[in-house]
């Protein structure tokens, strides 16, 4: 029988190194504080307003995704459909959406583990989570108010990791990759969708400055993915979309 909402925060609580509350649905360990880390830019701001994620999933997301992935890139639904694949998530699996937003990945993540998994939506920004809560899905989804480049959750808990659309624009982002790695399981998988600098070095001076002025690093082709085979991933794969690449792996 599947679980429920109340029961999918319970076993998230167990898988955390520290418990936590519960608050307006969904498991808090920010507490007061505004975001996790210090702020990196005008992009990360937005995410904390409160006008953003009534917009977030429709319009933002999808109108910033195709400036940055070109006319050929995946769609936002086309990215679930290939992060859920990457992942090669099973009935029972636990996935981790880090930077979850307002849900859509964790929601699609949460009907693929079924009713014996646990889909877990992490993000910072309270406004997020809310609207991630009050769009339902299945009953497998928890969400989490935590720090997305220190996670809280205990070693090899979880059987995949998806970071999109978020990573350049951590403080930190080496430590993040570090404690995606501790929180897999041997043999899981991890997808991250971040951004792509381009090797011609004019182009490479225009979006190395738009990065600057929106707070987001700019990352070269293939540097993520030489990143996570220097933590131990193989089966890595990679591919680019306008300032955009898709880079994926196994632990071990």
């Amino acid at each position: 029988m599947p679980t429920s909402r109340n029961t999918a925060l319970e076993r998230l609580n167990t898988l955390l190194e520290t418990s936590a509350e519960t608050d307006n649905g969904y498991l808090d360990l920010l507490g007061a504080a505004n975001q996790a880390g210090p702020p990196t830019g005008i992009t990360q701001r937005l995410m904390r307003t409160t006008l953003l994620p009534q917009v977030y999933e429709r319009y933002w997301r999808p109108a910033l995704g195709r400036a940055l992935k070109g006319p050929f890139g995946p769609s936002m639904a086309g990215e679930v459909t290939l992060a859920t694949k990457l992942l090669r998530l099973k009935p029972g699996h636990t996935a981790l959406d880090v930077a979850c937003g307002t849900g859509r990945f964790t929601r699609a993540f949460g009907a693929a583990v079924g009713p014996d998994g646990l889909a877990i939506g992490l993000d910072g920004a309270r406004t997020m989570l809310a609207k991630a809560v009050g769009e339902g899905g299945p009953d497998t989804v928890a969400y989490l108010r935590a720090d997305a480049v220190h996670l809280p959750l205990k070693a090899s808990t979880v059987d995949a990791v998806c970071c999109f659309a978020a990573l350049h624009m951590f403080a930190e982002p080496e430590t993040a990759l570090d404690s995606f790695a501790r929180v897999l399981k041997p043999g899981g998988r991890i997808v991250l969708l971040t951004t792509a600098r381009s090797g011609w070095q004019p182009r490479r001076l225009i979006e190395s400055a738009g990065g600057i002025v929106s707070g987001q690093r700019m990352f070269d082709r293939g540097e993520i993915a030489a990143s996570l085979r220097a933590r131990g991933f193989t089966e890595i794969t990679g591919r680019y979309a306008g300032v955009t690449q898709i880079v994926a792996g196994r632990l071990g």
